[in-house]
């Protein structure tokens, strides 16, 4: 339990950089342990049901009754190479993200992008020929569209900002965006054609997001709305204290009132000797009151 508890309060306690990387690092680990299970059972077809189910399909059908699947699959990693490059890569430019922009903003650039990335690729294997035999078995997974969103945005809007990379010396992230989106949606397009389509899908809306914000205008707010809806709906409501008063007995009703009757006089008493500036603030409050209950 401590463990657990543990692992909660750090997912709590991180920015949205990190808890996008945490759901991402759980989400691989229970693959992992779906397959160990699989082999143990001599089921492999019980690894690739769980994966239908969170990655998304070409097949419009088949999408029509797992609609989700265009949020899960952008969590979905089954490579150890592949969610270690896409996560290193979300680290270090969402923490140059972060130093112009809020974890909110960070979140929508990296889910919107996630969805870019997945309506591409959906439509173009439902539109192009190319596709046509392996549609009804072609399923998208991976954080590379929704990274290369994050990318893309930041590299557009602070395009001279410079990094040191070791080898290359100090490169300015407009260079190195665009050599990433070259090394990993238009070279050797034949291979993965589907994971490159929605890295483009997810760099068109980095540019578009970050050209939207230089002019005023946020096209992520829709989601930042629906996101913190969520997060009203799951957060646990506060408790109600209720605290209970033993009623008095009738000697004690009677004795209450007798002391505060005596009360009353003495502030009167001293009305009469002094006059009314004479009163303490809680004396004049005691006699306002009491004023009050008479009329």
């Amino acid at each position: 339990m401590a463990l657990t508890d543990d692992i909660k309060a750090q997912f709590r306690a991180g920015s949205g950089l990190m808890k996008i990387i945490y759901i991402n690092a759980a989400i691989f680990l229970i693959i992992k342990i779906v397959h160990v299970f699989a082999f143990l059972l001599n089921s492999p077809q019980i690894s690739g049901v769980f994966l239908s189910y969170l990655a998304a399909p070409a097949s419009l059908p088949e999408l029509a009754t797992k609609p989700w699947t265009v949020v899960t699959y952008m969590f979905l990693h089954e490579g150890f190479f592949h969610i270690l490059f896409n996560m290193l890569w979300l680290y270090w430019f969402g923490q140059i993200f972060s130093r112009y922009f809020n974890q909110k903003k960070l979140v929508s650039v990296y889910l919107l992008g996630g969805l870019a990335g997945a309506l591409l690729y959906i439509i173009s294997f439902n539109l192009f020929p190319a596709f046509r035999d392996v549609i009804n078995i072609s399923i998208a997974l991976g954080a590379s569209a929704a990274v290369m969103a994050v990318v893309v945005a930041i590299a557009t809007y602070v395009p001279n900002y410079s990094v040191r990379l070791f080898l290359f010396g100090t490169v300015k992230i407009k260079y190195l965006a665009i050599a990433i989106i070259l090394m990993t949606s238009l070279f050797d397009f034949s291979v993965n054609t589907g994971g490159k389509i929605a890295h483009i899908g997810g760099a068109v809306m980095g540019y578009l997001w970050a050209v939207n914000i230089k002019r005023g205008s946020d096209l992520g707010n829709w989601l930042t709305r629906l996101l913190d809806s969520l997060a009203t709906w799951f957060r646990p409501g506060k408790k109600m204290k209720v605290s209970y008063k033993k009623p008095m007995t009738d000697h004690e009703y009677n004795q209450a009132r007798s002391d505060h009757k005596e009360q009353i006089n003495k502030i009167l008493e001293k009305i009469s000797k002094g006059g009314y500036d004479s009163l303490t603030k809680k004396e004049k409050e005691i006699l306002f009151k009491e004023s009050q209950k008479k009329n």
